[in-house]
């Protein structure tokens, strides 16, 4: 009898039986996402994802939590069969895992943990009074839809749930909170909650005090400290995963307890792990269903800016923040009606007659590059709904021309891309006004996956050089994976520990803090693929003559808002 023939070693495969992976999950705002990385986190081993939309219901845009747990274990179980297709094994463990999410909003909790009121988005827009008022008590800008504008608003309309309220938390916060029983929060997404002090990267105490203060008579026995979610920086271990949390996650029941995970972060500072943005002087812009740039500073800030979030990085580095509501969402419509078009017409774009998405936009995307460089006096506003910096509290997507505007599919298309970039770039121009440099902007999102073309015109709006980098189409998702892998990193730089009062701890929280940006240069992006687009003048140029129409016609934009109500509450 003939001797068995060993299988030939796979190195891949043996490290996810072994579990030395690291797994992340993004639940965006139009798709969760998960990635896994192996050993060396610059890898993408295996990805699945889900489809999923926001409601608007009695006027507030939200999520259904059943609808997250549905949207996380179908991304898990995509992942997983990913994994089995491509190595043969399916996962039981992971070294490390972490969980990002859209950062913002409100999520509130009674004693019990029940959901007190349906989870408000970073999307609405209906805490002015409130994030006024605290802007001026703290003398820092608190955006509309910052955690802190949310319950501050609720007291302020005397909402019947304040009283009952436990906890509060963000998206990621909530999803890691089931996974482990632990209510932290990773500085980056905490610092959209609530004011972080630069020096102990917490919470400012001072601040806290204030609010206190502020609504001792009017929601007696509020503390604040109280409901905040536990502040940890990047590479600090933030619980491990619960038996219930594995059968949440994988209610197969084949995942093991007992995983660690990193502290959960928000899709701003996943988005800066995954473009290696995270030292003074880098940004990112991350384009999705909303836009925002990220820009680590070397110093704060003369002002005040009602355009600019003050948040940091998910070491804790002071960052400023443009945020936009509305991203890439309408282009995507104008996509769609295309598609459909070249569909109905039996137009091929792609390797079947149907017209397949990604083929879309990189006809249309290709055609805009033959557009003027002002995009032939074409405005696009992709505001579907309401856009702080542009001073609007509703949306109403519009195109406008005058009679002698070079109409035209490139111009049109043009317009298209630079109205996806023309509220960022109204609140880049502040940051310019501050004198603050930027020697290289990164860029992600599966808007960038056509090669060159929004990367040139964001160069152009943004008047500095932009750089993509081949993961650049996976996002946050992996980037909380390589959040999730700087915690196996730190653990054997310093000790495994998770209690915050030990000394392996607390050198671990000095290394963390300290070594994210090295860890990212020297093992994750280090020889990685980046192409980088310098400016064209000629679309520096005809940007800036856009923007000046851009910003003047946001006038009709109001009135839109003003003449054309909505309808009436949709789900």
């Amino acid at each position: 009898m003939s001797e068995p023939v060993a299988e030939t070693p796979d190195p891949i495969r043996d490290a996810i039986l072994a579990g030395h992976t690291s797994l992340g999950i993004e639940l965006g705002s139009t798709r969760i996402k998960a990635c896994l990385v192996g050993e060396d986190p610059s890898i993408v081993l295996a990805v699945g994802s889900h489809d999923w939309e926001n409601r608007f219901v009695d006027r507030r845009w939200t999520y259904s939590l059943d609808d997250v747990w549905t949207g996380v274990q179908s991304a898990y179980a995509d992942l997983v069969a990913d994994v089995e297709k491509r190595y043969g094994v399916r996962p039981e463990s992971f070294g490390a895992i972490g969980v990002s999410a859209m950062m913002h909003g409100y999520l509130a909790f009674d004693a019990a943990g029940d959901l007190l009121v349906p989870f408000r988005t970073w999307r609405n827009t209906t805490t002015g009074p409130a994030a006024a008022e605290l802007s001026e008590l703290f003398g820092v800008n608190i955006p509309l839809r910052w955690s802190i504008a949310h319950l501050h608003q609720a007291v302020i309309d005397h909402e019947p749930h304040v009283p009952e309220i436990r906890h509060i938390t963000t998206l990621a916060g909530y999803v890691h909170w089931r996974l482990t029983g632990r209510s932290v929060l990773g500085v980056g997404d905490a610092s959209g909650m609530f004011p972080i002090d630069a020096a102990t990267h917490d919470y400012d105490a001072e601040l806290v005090a204030r609010y206190d203060g502020l609504v001792a008579a009017t929601a007696p026995g509020l503390n604040l400290a109280d409901l905040l979610p536990d502040v940890l920086v990047a590479g600090q271990p933030a619980g491990e995963l619960t038996a219930e949390g594995a059968a949440l996650l994988d209610p197969s029941g084949a995942l093991r307890p007992g995983v660690v995970l990193c502290p959960p972060e928000g899709d701003a500072g996943t988005g800066m792990v995954a473009t290696g943005a995270v030292a003074p002087r880098t940004g990112n812009v991350s384009a999705g269903t909303s836009i925002f740039a990220m820009v680590v500073l070397e110093r704060p800030l003369d002002e005040v800016h009602r355009e600019l979030d003050l948040v940091t990085t998910p070491a804790g580095d002071p960052v400023a923040m443009v945020h936009c509501n509305n991203g890439a969402s309408e282009l995507a419509a104008w996509a769609g009606l295309f598609g459909r078009f070249s569909a109905a017409a039996g137009v091929a774009t792609g390797s079947s007659a149907s017209a397949d998405s990604d083929a879309v936009f990189d006809v249309l995307f290709r055609e805009a590059l033959d557009g003027d460089p002002d995009a032939g006096g074409l405005l696009a506003y992709n505001h579907l709904a309401g856009e702080p910096i542009a001073g609007l509290t509703e949306g109403r997507p519009l195109v406008v021309r005058a009679p002698d505007s070079r109409f035209t599919l490139a111009n049109f298309m043009r317009a298209q891309l630079y109205g996806v970039f023309g509220t960022l770039a109204l609140g880049m121009r502040v940051l310019a006004d501050e004198g603050v440099a930027l020697d290289r902007m990164f860029a992600h999102g599966g808007l960038f996956r056509t090669a060159g073309v929004a990367q040139r015109f964001l160069a152009g709006a943004l008047a500095a050089p932009v750089a993509v980098a081949e993961t650049a189409s996976e996002g946050g998702a992996w980037g909380i994976a390589v959040l999730a892998s700087y915690v196996t990193y730190v653990s054997e730089a310093t000790g495994d520990a998770d209690e915050p009062d030990t000394s392996a701890n607390a050198a671990g929280r000095v290394v963390a803090a300290s070594g994210l940006d090295a860890y990212l240069r020297d093992r994750v992006f280090a020889g990685a693929p980046i192409q980088t687009a310098d400016p064209d003048p000629a679309d520096v140029a005809g940007f800036a003559a856009y923007l000046d129409r851009y910003r003047a016609g946001l006038a009709v934009e109001r009135a839109a808002v003003d003449a054309l109500p909505l309808k009436g509450t949709t789900a």
